[in-house]
């Protein structure tokens, strides 16, 4: 992303036509997975699990947290906390059971308990809240060793991060189709921690994830890209081999990166439509490949038309392809943001991308991928990750249990 106050560069214009035969390496960013997977079109769905019926109530209970698997929502905010010093695996175990009932009032419309107002808590809100430990909440005298492969992710070329956006020992996510509840649930929990952790940042983000219909569909992100075609479906093997840690204490959890990805959307509005979708490899209309068929249908990686590469060697979705990474995929969510920044010349827009990945193993899965895009991806040359965070996302409870008690006892 350029300084907005130094001289705007030059557009890629005249290069992007030749990218699919000289292999052109992106200039500054950060890769953006906009259709991670695709490997198969069987497993994949272009919205995941069925949305649920406008106005429906997400049970909190089972052996997953179910916010992961959740098709997206309207709304997200999500927090990172630090736990205050001396905070240990004993009054990690009393957040976590004041946490727990809050989940399970808010998500239900009631009020948390002491919730003083709890007439915001509206019933039947699609409300999900998930709950995850960051690398300082693990440890002996907290939730012990974290599961395999989970660690930061390393730095990366096009990275220019920020600590606000970064970092952090616990992470809530609230989702949901109405932005006053999830505001309402983020503050409850947020208050609710107060005595074991302080909030370090806050990040909000929307998500078209229905047609006028109220069917689902994939969603776009602000290029007006289709984004997260290639998902694996939740309920399918697929899925569960991707997302879930399958064995060991930390069975039934999953990690998640959060990657803060500012979008450069004047430059991008300079180039062509034809150069946009060659830069992902799928078109704009609707997500198809540019090598033909459907949203859910395959690249043909190999297809060629006058004599050059139809999906260029550095277009996204060939640089994320899994059979280009052994198989490994992920599972990826997106919420779109915009927010006022100052800088030297005045107030501006900055507009972007709040991109969750979810894995049963960071280390083999996200952070091959996310080096091949470092590597050479076209767009990075509109993206910059300017926000990286981990965390791995609690196992589930079921009614009568609480969050993290197999880990915390």
């Amino acid at each position: 992303m350029p300084d907005p106050s130094s001289p705007r560069r030059i557009s890629r214009r005249g290069l992007l036509g030749y990218a699919g035969t000289t292999g052109l390496g992106a200039a500054a960013g950060a890769g953006l997975v906009v259709a991670a997977g695709g490997g198969s079109p069987a497993p994949a769905n272009p919205a995941g699990p069925a949305a649920p019926v406008p106005g429906a109530t997400v049970s909190p209970w089972g052996a997953h947290q179910p916010g992961v698997a959740q098709h997206p929502p309207a709304v997200t905010e999500i927090v990172a906390l630090d736990l205050l010093e001396g905070v240990e695996r004993e009054a990690l175990g009393r957040l976590m059971r004041v946490w727990t009932g809050d989940v399970e009032a808010l998500t239900a419309g009631r009020g948390a308990p002491g919730d003083p107002a709890p007439w915001l808590s509206a019933a039947a809100a699609d409300l999900t809240i998930t709950v995850g430990v960051g690398p300082g909440a693990l440890g002996a005298d907290r939730f012990g060793e974290g599961p395999s492969g989970f660690a930061e992710v390393p730095p990366m070329t096009h990275d220019r991060l920020e600590e606000r956006w970064s970092g952090g020992d616990l992470c809530v996510t609230v989702a949901g189709r109405d932005g006053t509840t999830v505001a309402h649930a983020v503050r409850r929990m947020v208050a609710d921690a107060e005595p074991f952790a302080r909030l370090r940042w806050r990040q909000v983000g929307s998500w078209n994830g229905t047609d006028p219909d109220g069917r689902p569909q994939t969603g776009r992100n602000l290029f007006g890209q289709v984004d997260g075609s290639g998902n694996p479906r939740p309920g399918t093997e697929l899925f569960d081999d991707t997302v879930w840690v399958g064995g060991g204490r930390w069975a039934g959890a999953t990690t998640m990166v959060l990657r803060r990805i500012r979008m450069d959307l004047d430059t991008w509005d300079d180039l062509t439509r034809d150069e946009q979708e060659r830069s992902v490899g799928r078109t704009l209309a609707d997500g198809a490949p540019l090598t033909g068929g459907a949203e859910l249908d395959d690249l043909d990686l190999t297809a060629q038309a006058q004599g050059r590469l139809v999906v260029p060697l550095d277009a996204h979705a060939r640089r994320s392809h899994p059979s280009l990474h052994g198989g490994r995929r992920i599972f990826r969510k997106g919420a779109n943001y915009t927010r006022e920044v100052e800088t030297p010349r005045g107030a501006r827009v900055e507009s972007g991308l709040l991109f969750a990945s979810y894995q049963a193993d960071l280390a083999d899965q996200f952070v091959p991928l996310q080096r091949s895009l470092d590597e050479l991806d076209q767009l990075n040359e509109w993206t910059t990750a300017i926000g990286s965070a981990v965390f791995v996302v609690l196992p589930g409870f079921e009614a009568g249990s609480w969050l993290g008690e197999s880990l915390l006892t």
